[in-house]
């Protein structure tokens, strides 16, 4: 569900291919995704929502490589995505089995200790995710930013993308920091019984961790022989960019979060809360979707499939309609059997006088 549209995108190709512009709005939209996923991300509370808004990062991604040309390059990320995204997921599913089913990152913490072998897996998934050098995701997505950087018209793409790596190591050192490192705000009951989980729980996350760190090395040349096209030599520091951003966003999150720990609150300001409720909503975007096109299509369909159609002309026609007209038809039948002798010796005499007409 999360990548049809991806797939979707990669299997239209020849079409897409006919319309440049298209691949221009495909290539903005896909990088605006993943900025925008990325900011928001970043002041989540769920540990579920964290990794749920960084994989639609990761599909913005995605999204700009096929508009770029680049399928794939797309279909690589995809799958590399695929490991180190899933093995987040699972991790965290490990974190709220041992927290006895809580996702709130504000009442987590201090469990590097309780269950070292998830903190790992996490660590791992998280790296991948942030683009680290030599793991899976690094081979995908910083190869995606070099090509957003060659094709010049559309160079903030690029950038946008870049900014989504340094918010994307944020969100994530973030993440293991609340859940791992900081000091716990869980109840004391809930984290003294803090456990791993059985070997049914962790052997799929030793595979998937194997797959975060391995596969994009070793299926790199095959994918990249697929669909690069020539290009001019892009700058060593272009191609640093992206790792230089990342530790960047990871030192600059790892020091603000050890030094200060009013970073957790929410903020107090006007325009500090006005901005983290503007992120936290998602943009706004729920808000104007449910607001100017639900409700409308809700009260469309209210006026019109429901009252018309379905409580009017289909059940007028329907066997609805067809019962009533059946029950009315009997009943005005049956008013015919009065019970009276005269009336029936009427009727008796109309079919005779009848019957000889017509002879």
């Amino acid at each position: 569900m999360v990548t049809a549209g991806v797939f979707l995108l990669i299997r239209s190709s020849p079409l897409l291919e006919q319309a440049p512009t298209a691949l221009m709005v495909v290539t903005i939209v896909g990088s605006l995704t993943a900025f925008m996923a990325a900011t928001v991300g970043l002041v989540q509370n769920d540990l579920k929502k964290v990794i749920a808004y960084s994989t639609c990062s990761q599909l913005g991604y995605m999204v700009m490589a096929c508009g770029l040309s680049q399928y794939s390059i797309s279909l690589f990320h995809l799958m590399n995505h695929a490991f180190f995204k899933a093995l987040l997921f699972l991790s965290a599913g490990s974190v709220i089995h041992a927290l006895a089913d809580e996702q709130d990152m504000r009442k987590m913490g201090g469990l590097i200790k309780s269950i070292p072998f998830t903190y790992t897996m996490i660590v791992i998934g998280s790296l991948s995710l942030m683009g680290f050098p030599y793991l899976t995701g690094f081979y995908s997505k910083d190869l995606i930013l070099e090509l957003a950087y060659d094709r010049y018209y559309l160079a903030f793409a690029h950038w946008l993308g870049v900014f989504a790596a340094l918010l994307t190591a944020a969100y994530s050192l973030r993440l293991v920091y609340l859940t791992f490192i900081a000091n716990t705000n869980a109840k004391k009951e809930v984290f003294s019984h803090a456990h791993e989980g059985s070997w049914n729980l962790t052997l799929p996350l030793i595979v998937l961790a194997l797959g975060s760190i391995f596969v994009g090395y070793l299926t790199k040349e095959i994918i990249w022989s697929f669909q690069i096209t020539l290009s001019p030599i892009i700058p060593t520091s272009i191609k640093l960019m992206p790792v230089i951003f990342s530790l960047f966003g990871a030192g600059t999150a790892v020091i603000l979060y050890h030094y200060s720990s009013r970073i957790f609150n929410t903020p107090t300001s006007p325009v500090g809360l006005a901005g983290y409720t503007f992120l936290y909503s998602a943009w706004q975007f729920n808000y104007i979707i449910n607001h100017f096109l639900v409700q409308n299509v809700w009260r469309l369909g209210h006026l019109i499939t429901f009252r018309v159609l379905d409580k009017g002309v289909l059940e007028l026609i329907g066997p609805k309609g067809i019962s009533q007209f059946m029950i009315r038809l009997t009943q005005e039948i049956s008013n015919l059997q009065s019970g009276l002798v005269y009336n029936y010796a009427l009727m008796i005499l109309i079919a005779i006088c009848a019957l000889m007409v017509f002879q």
